[in-house]
């Protein structure tokens, strides 16, 4: 990630962290209409889930300009979404989720320029994540 992109998502973040409740159920929403077999891995009880996304959403932001610094969280949150069934193929519908709830969240602000950033953005992490939780060869899939 270039430091114009790392400044992109994190102003656009900033955009939609005053929305964020409403942010996470749209993710939540549009991820399980695109995925009905993630939803089985998910408590009855969402309101939880969703202030975890969002607060970890905010971490992972607030450190892309110093990306080892929020690795080891990442790593860790990678292999214990082993353990609740996640495989490394949900990773690009989580993605596609996230990038659409973005889209709509942000409206006329959602641009070319910031699709790349946050597509950048979340690959990165992503492929990190998937090569910690299932080893490298998965990551490259």
């Amino acid at each position: 990630m270039t430091e114009d992109q790392v400044n992109l998502v994190q102003q656009t973040f900033a955009k939609v962290a005053p929305i964020s409740e409403q942010a996470a159920v749209i993710f939540y929403d549009r991820l399980f209409e695109v995925a009905p077999g993630v939803e089985a891995m998910f408590p009855s009880d969402m309101t939880e889930q969703r202030k975890k996304l969002m607060g970890t959403l905010a971490v992972v932001v607030n450190g892309l300009s110093n990306l080892s610094s929020v690795l080891p969280a990442a790593s860790a949150l990678a292999k214990r979404h082993v353990g609740y069934g996640a495989r490394p193929e949900h990773y690009p519908v989580v993605g596609g989720a996230l990038l659409w709830t973005l889209e709509k969240g942000l409206g006329d602000a959602w641009t070319p320029d910031v699709a790349a950033a946050w597509t950048a953005a979340y690959g990165t992490l992503s492929g990190y994540m998937i090569s910690e939780a299932y080893g490298s060869a998965q990551a490259a899939e």
